[in-house]
């Protein structure tokens, strides 16, 4: 399984633990870093990954470390949620981790305004390490808030477009030409959805928020807005984006059996991380999804010819075609641990070192996270992930604001998305206005 991507129910479930953070952790970089980093040391580094073949490219990343650094000893600790993480952050003491990682990008802006992270300033200048030169800007950007970088990335998860070449040919589609803007899409999945009944034989493709991966900031990577303005206020009701991405969202589930029916095939569907995921099966003809599930439909052995490509852009944006949603695993140091400076090496190693980050790639089939990396002749994919490598070096492809209180923001915009698409509100513009508000209030408690 494949560094896992950000759903919203482990966002939903990491806000709700991060919010404990602000009043328990107040650390920075200065606290304890002054370890000696030639000494010999033992560190802790915690991280979330748990399947065999994760867990072996991290063990093997880490042998790469020590043999570098044979004066620091590294003991890994995994299956670390964000629940386990925060207790240990809170509480403290000597049996917590050093390096700490989490696969929730979008709460930087907590675990940085709070000192859940400490500050990694410090360590970058005294390394001499011009991240610029290093590390994609929409990364960078997403391991950061208002001026202070608490997180390196490790990894990138890049999302695009799935479909089934067997199905397109049996609609009369071209497989070659996977569809490039929205009202493409929705032409395509038409063509591809094949009743059953008072439900579905196929779906083109599942429009639903309850769908997996189609939840609204996945679906603005499309579009991509800013979120706030230069003041921090939230822009979801004025950036004419936002507002074309939900009536876009919404055509497609009226226009494919709507809401009702939609939910009651959704009901149908297997696993998102085991063998009878909806496209694995075929009960869905497109999907939108990560870089890790060419792999997982490899492993599946489906009985087609899987096709990826960018996700479709807005149709006034046609010009974009190419960018798409990007988000990654974040590493970084404990504010409370004592061998700071031991510990930055291995973020330094994991996070900069070209062979470490390919060879962790090609382990757990994720996007590399560094330029050097992204073009190393070392890395070893199926011939279309080259299509997650091209969305992560898109100059456009982007990932939602960061925000002191963390995902709560894009929790709100969520909840009134699945209120609006299932027609329980009819007012758009003004149900985008009461989040907006209710976003700013929000943000104006946490501070």
């Amino acid at each position: 399984m494949p560094a896992r991507p950000r759903r919203l129910v482990a966002t939903l479930a990491a806000t709700a633990s991060i919010a404990l953070f602000a009043s328990a952790c107040t650390g920075s970089a200065n606290n304890g870093a002054t370890d000696d980093p030639d000494a010999k040391a033992t560190i802790t580094f915690w991280h979330g990954w748990s399947a065999p073949s994760e867990v072996q490219a991290i063990n093997e990343n880490i042998k790469r470390f020590e043999a570098a650094h044979p004066n620091i000893k590294v003991e890994v600790v995994g299956n670390i949620n964000d629940d386990k993480l925060n207790q240990a952050l809170r509480t403290g003491g000597s049996k917590g981790p050093d390096v700490v990682s989490s696969f929730t990008t979008s709460n930087v802006g907590k675990f940085c305004s709070s000192g859940a992270f400490a500050d990694l300033k410090p360590f970058i200048e005294k390394s001499k390490l011009d991240l610029d030169k290093i590390i994609p800007k929409t990364l960078l950007d997403y391991t950061q808030f208002e001026g202070r970088r608490c997180a390196m990335p490790l990894l990138t998860d890049a999302y695009g477009l799935y479909y089934n070449k067997t199905a397109f040919k049996a609609a009369g589609l071209d497989p070659a030409k996977p569809p490039r803007t929205y009202s493409e899409l929705l032409a395509y999945a038409k063509r591809l959805t094949k009743a059953k009944g008072d439900g579905y034989e196929q779906l083109g493709f599942m429009p639903n928020y309850h769908g997996y991966e189609t939840t609204t900031e996945h679906y603005l990577g499309s579009w991509g807005p800013a979120y706030f303005d230069a003041q921090g206020r939230s822009t979801v009701a004025t950036d004419p984006g936002v507002a074309e991405m939900m009536t876009t969202q919404k055509k497609m589930v009226d226009e494919l059996g709507g809401y009702a029916k939609l939910e009651k095939y959704r009901t149908s569907f297997g696993d998102e991380w085991g063998a009878k995921h909806p496209f694995h099966t075929g009960q869905v003809a497109m999907q939108l999804d990560g870089e890790w599930r060419l792999g997982m439909a490899t492993d599946a052995k489906v009985p087609f010819e899987i096709g990826v490509a960018p996700m479709p852009v807005p149709d006034s944006q046609a010009a974009d075609y190419g960018k798409g949603f990007l988000s990654g695993t974040i590493m970084g140091i404990a504010p409370q641990s004592k061998k700071q400076n031991a510990a930055w090496e291995l973020v330094k190693f994991m996070t900069t070192d070209t062979e470490a980050v390919v060879a962790f790639a090609n382990g757990i089939r994720n996007v590399p996270s560094t330029f050097d990396a992204l073009k190393s002749p070392n890395l070893k994919f199926d011939p279309r992930f080259t299509t997650f490598l091209d969305i992560a070096r898109h100059p456009k492809s982007n990932t939602p604001a960061g925000a002191v209180n963390g995902a709560t923001y894009l929790n709100t915009l969520q909840d009134f998305a699945l209120q609006y698409e299932k027609g329980a509100v009819g007012d758009l513009k003004g149900g985008l206005e009461k989040t907006a508000r209710q976003i700013d209030t929000d943000i104006a408690k946490a501070k």
